[in-house]
């Protein structure tokens, strides 16, 4: 006898189709027909749509986050770190390129929208982590001294806009990339 996971096809199959067709446009029946469920079971357990979402968030950016944590960890050589970084990112998005789809069009939502809401806590982290990174690094190189705000989301730019690029098939993403990238930024941040 096999017994199914709900919760996991759930999440599954909601960020197939969040992925494809956006948040909004998923509605909650659309999504226990395509598991074979019924909305209490969803209900049961998620409570609503947005507790979808943000289960969504919890599987995928939780342990992103967590990973990424070890890759901003300063150790003096600002090339390594940020090299180790873009190639974070490019892996994930890689790996899990449904997923990285309906990451950055959620990111661009309307700040006051729900599924924006579910995210945002997710990007602060990633943003307060590669400022922190910035932060330390400053320590080292003082043309770097106020500006840790601006180079983390430029930075954090960078990455999203290749790896979007990349999983819609216009890049590649590998170490020639991760080089690129990291070089033309840093050139920019020391110049």
């Amino acid at each position: 006898m096999i017994v199914m996971d709900y919760r996991t096809e759930l999440i599954k199959s909601a960020c197939i189709l969040f992925s494809q067709r956006g948040y909004d446009a998923v509605g909650v029946q659309e999504l226990v027909d395509s598991v074979g469920v019924t909305k209490p079971t969803l209900y049961h357990y998620f409570g609503s749509k947005q507790g979808v979402l943000e289960a969504i968030f919890l599987t995928y950016l939780k342990p992103f986050g967590a990973q990424l944590t070890e890759k901003c960890i300063y150790h003096h050589d600002i090339v390594k770190s940020l090299e180790d970084i873009a190639r974070h990112y490019f892996d994930f998005a890689r790996t899990e390129p449904g997923f990285f789809r309906l990451w950055m069009s959620i990111r661009i939502s309307p700040p006051q929208s729900t599924a924006f809401q579910s995210l945002s806590s997710y990007l602060e982290i990633q943003h307060r982590l590669i400022s922190n990174l910035f932060i330390k690094a400053a320590e080292h190189h003082g043309n770097l001294r106020g500006k840790q705000e601006m180079l983390a989301t430029s930075f954090i730019g960078l990455l999203y806009i290749y790896a979007t690029d990349a999983i819609q098939g216009n890049q590649k993403m590998d170490e020639n990339m991760v080089y690129q990238i990291v070089h033309q930024f840093m050139y920019g941040i020391f110049s």
